[in-house]
Formats: C-alpha cells, sequence, structure tokens
C-alpha cells in the first residue's frame, strides 16, 4: 500500500514508542501545567516542526550521514545533551525562585516563569532538533517500512510521518490538558508546583547526562 510494507506492525511500533516518555512529550506537559493549554500547543507544535524537520531529514537521506561520519553524531550528541541539561538547570533555578517566594502573590510567579516556560515554540523545537538518538531512530525505523523499489519513496515517507504526527498530536493533547488539571492545583498549591517543576528540571539534566554517556553503537 503505497509502497510501505507491514503497515500496522509499524503504527503498533509509532504508538508504543509515542508513548515512552522523553524529553518532549516532558516539556509540553510542564508547560501546559505552568501556562495553560495555549502555550501547551505552541510547545507541540514546536515539538511537530522538530520532527517534521528530522522525518524530512532522514527521507532524503541528509542524516544517514551521522552513521557514515561518527564524529558528527558525537559533536551533536553532545551538543544535545548540553542543551538538555541547560534547560533543566534553568527550571530548576525557576523552581528554586518559585520555593523562595511561595508566600507572594500569583502575578510574581508569573514573572519569574524560566525561559523555557516563555518561549515554548522555539525551546520545544530546539529540543526536539537537538536530539541525535530521534534522528538516527527516524533513519532506521522509516526505512524498514519502506517498500524497495517503489517509484514515489517520497509518498511513502509522507504517509508514514502523517501517521507519527497523528499520534504524537493525540498523545501530547492529552498531556497538555492533563496539564491544565495540574496547573488548577498548582495555583492553590504553591509547594506543589515547585516541587514539581524541580522534578522537572532534575528529569531533564538527567536525560542530558543520558545522552552524553549513550554509547552511539
Amino acid at each position: 500500500m503505497l509502497g510501505i510494507t507491514d503497515f500496522w506492525t509499524y503504527v503498533l511500533g509509532v504508538v508504543a514508542i509515542i508513548l515512552l516518555p522523553g524529553p518532549n512529550s516532558i516539556f509540553v506537559l510542564s508547560v501546559g501545567a505552568r501556562r495553560g493549554a495555549r502555550a501547551g500547543y505552541r510547545a507541540a507544535f514546536g515539538v511537530f516542526l522538530g520532527d517534521t524537520v528530522l522525518m524530512v531529514l532522514s527521507a532524503t537521506g541528509v542524516s544517514s550521514l551521522l552513521g557514515t561520519y561518527p564524529p558528527l553524531f558525537v559533536v551533536l550528541k553532545y551538543a544535545g545533551a548540553g542543551y538538555l541539561a541547560w534547560v533543566g538547570l534553568n527550571i530548576l533555578r525557576g523552581a528554586w525562585g518559585r520555593w523562595r517566594s511561595r508566600g507572594e502573590v500569583a502575578a510574581t510567579a508569573v514573572e519569574e516563569e524560566p525561559a523555557e516556560m516563555q518561549r515554548p515554540f522555539r525551546r520545544a523545537a530546539m529540543i526536539s532538533l537537538l536530539n541525535p538518538k530521534a534522528i538516527l531512530f527516524f533513519v532506521s525505523f522509516f526505512i524498514q517500512f519502506v517498500e524497495p523499489g517503489y517509484p514515489h519513496p517520497a509518498l511513502s515517507f509522507l504517509v508514514l510521518g502523517a501517521v507519527v504526527q497523528f499520534f504524537s498530536a493525540l498523545y501530547l493533547t492529552a498531556l497538555i490538558f492533563g496539564g491544565r488539571f495540574l496547573a488548577g492545583q498548582f495555583q492553590r498549591r504553591r509547594k506543589l508546583a515547585a516541587g514539581a517543576a524541580t522534578g522537572v528540571g532534575a528529569l531533564f539534566v538527567g536525560f542530558g547526562i543520558k545522552l552524553a554517556t549513550a554509547s552511539i553503537s
């Protein structure tokens, strides 16, 4: 069908992969919880943009250079790890500020939001793009389901990419509205908000450390 082999196996694989927690989903959930659904969707669209760019690179074979030239992968790996850790440290700094000002009015908390939460689209796109494991995943995963010799491979990649974005949109929407519920709890419980932000920041630092220490094989 449209140059795609084992379509339903691909769908099941995509669903399983999307449900695995990662920097993108954690960031969207955090933005939705702290800034509301509109900001959450801005972060989600940043994820969509980043994933689309990675899929286009995969379809054109550009990202396969990372496998051919390992030093390029190493550079990108450490750049991505450093960025994730930097995002996490800034969230932790914001959480500390929220904890210290937990007795002040809510307006002050908005002013103290870290830069990552104030530019959700750009931050989410950067988090997605600076993920070398995601690039290699798109290359290896997509190729397995494209029929060799099909005369219109671009159409096959378009369908495969649409499936990824569809299930990603459903999942991120659920996270955003789950975040809206958390936002109501955070507005009433400043300690809970600071604790949740600390957890998110620690997760991002952990993602950065894990990426930096991961093997390229």
